[in-house]
């Protein structure tokens, strides 16, 4: 029995792995990906770069919320909305979706490569 455990185990880690879910609790996706979530309105998008980058060109309808001020921020999101997180190049946004999942949020994407790799509309403050 304790073999069958350790091998269910094994089996959810790699299974959960390989369909982009990290064992953080949130997903990576594409920008691709974020994007149908996008269009599908499935998502909220937050954008946790800091205001000056947010003003050189951000997701339309994203929500500011700089890394720095998101733990004093979470009282305002809803924990059972899908939240899709966006910074530069991915990392910073890793790093806010380990938050909000570690906050027992339950729906977190996180778009790797940020808005490096977004190739979509964009709108400028």
């Amino acid at each position: 029995m304790k073999k069958f455990s350790h091998f269910l185990v094994f089996f959810l880690v790699v299974f959960l792995t390989a369909c982009g879910i990290n064992t953080e609790g949130y997903r990576n996706v594409t920008a691709e990906e974020a994007k149908i979530l996008i269009d599908n309105k499935e998502v909220v998008v937050l954008d946790i770069r800091t205001p000056e980058e947010y003003q050189d060109g951000h997701i339309p309808n994203a929500l500011l919320i700089p890394l720095q001020e998101l733990e004093k921020k979470l009282i305002d999101l809803e924990k059972d909305k899908s939240y899709l997180l966006v910074c530069r190049s991915g990392s910073r946004s890793a790093q806010a979706s380990e938050i909000l999942t570690s906050k027992s949020f339950s729906t977190i994407y996180n778009m790797t490569g940020g808005m490096n790799n977004w190739a979509y509309e964009i709108e400028y403050q």
